[in-house]
């Protein structure tokens, strides 16, 4: 078994709304050339549960954390003007806490983090701030929202 650091909270990047799975993204990914879908687990719109790339395996959604970590993507994560946006619907926001809260009695040294919490600290004063995101992704704070799981 992989020893498991974080579990990284992704969006889709997807404009909310629109119907997207697993499969869909497997595609998109093996386009780009990857060996098949990055993320571990996928959360529709409607809160199925879908698995991706199995725990066992590293996944491909954080460049050089993937070995040590667990990724989880919803449908959404941007509005219709293209813009970053916390789009979850209500059925997402429990199916992702629920799974959240089973991976951490599966890895309960793991941290939740945002795919955004990986970005450089560029000004070195200890704080990922938003001027420093490399990708704002998942559109929400994960990491405070998620802290008490």
């Amino acid at each position: 078994m992989r020893s498991i650091k974080h579990i990284v909270v992704h969006c889709s990047a997807t404009i909310e709304g629109k119907h997207f799975t697993a499969r869909d993204i497997d595609r998109w990914h093996r386009r780009r050339g990857w060996k098949g879908i990055g993320y571990h687990y996928v959360i529709r719109l409607d809160g199925t549960i879908e698995e991706g790339r199995p725990e066992w395996k590293i996944g491909a959604h954080v460049r050089g954390k993937n070995r040590h970590s667990i990724g989880v993507v919803y449908i959404g994560g941007i509005d219709k003007k293209l813009v970053p946006k916390d789009t979850r619907t209500e059925a997402q926001k429990q199916a992702l806490k629920d799974l959240l809260k089973a991976l951490k009695q599966k890895y309960p040294s793991a941290q939740i983090l945002g795919h955004r919490d990986f970005s450089p600290d560029r000004n070195g004063n200890g704080v990922i701030e938003p001027f420093e995101f490399i990708k704002p992704c998942p559109s929400f704070d994960a990491k405070t929202e998620y802290k008490s799981l």
